[in-house]
């Protein structure tokens, strides 16, 4: 059964490879990001009321726009060392409060954290950012009403973002890899969306590098 799916920061690297798969699958997808067709911007709650006021009976949220930065832990300014606070952590903390209602009844809400085989120079205030969003996804599940769900993927670097900063691509993930995971979680969560698509093997949920 096809879905209408809000995909934030669907005009990025990864959230674009996640709509592609969605509308491959057949599913209504509707794509959100800062400078997108449908404005939106994790920092400012304003801007998630306005998402929601303007996009009505949805079944799922895909949050790709949940992106960071390396900073020292030695950085000139507190501002500077925490950010991602506002975006990454809090704003997909105050995306699933307004999307639990107004999704349709076994809606699902998909948060994007992160993870590194090893520790990064300049990766501390982004570790504790995707373990705390970890930590919120599973103590927040419990309390969804209606049959909701609320899941995390969490991807460590992807192929095409390595490229883009010159450094070696082989060490991550292809975006189209990592998009099907997040398809792939979506058929668990609503099992009325895997009514859409093609058999084939599964791909894991959680992909780290």
């Amino acid at each position: 059964m096809p879905l209408k799916i809000i995909v934030i920061g669907a005009t990025g690297t990864l959230g674009s490879a996640v709509a592609r798969h969605l509308t491959a699958r057949g599913h209504e997808v509707v794509r959100a990001a800062r400078r997108g067709p449908v404005p939106v911007d994790l920092a400012d709650p304003v801007s998630l009321d306005a998402l929601f006021a303007t996009v009505r009976d949805v079944d799922a949220v895909i949050c790709c726009a949940a992106s960071g930065r390396l900073t020292s832990l030695d950085s000139p300014s507190d501002e500077e060392f925490t950010t991602g606070l506002d975006g990454k952590l809090l704003g997909q903390v105050h995306l699933v409060r307004r999307a639990l209602h107004h999704l349709r009844d076994g809606g699902a809400v998909i948060l994007t954290s992160g993870t590194f085989a090893e520790p990064t120079p300049g990766g501390a205030f982004g570790a504790l950012v995707n373990a705390g969003l970890d930590a919120f996804v599973r103590a927040a599940a419990v309390e969804l009403p209606r049959g909701l769900r609320l899941d995390v993927v969490s991807p460590g670097w992807i192929t095409e973002t390595l490229a883009g900063l010159g450094l070696d691509p082989a060490e991550g993930t292809p975006a189209d890899e990592v998009a099907r995971a997040y398809v792939d979680l979506l058929d668990t969560l609503v099992p009325r969306a895997a009514e859409t698509r093609s058999p084939r093997p599964a791909e894991p949920a959680t992909l780290a590098q």
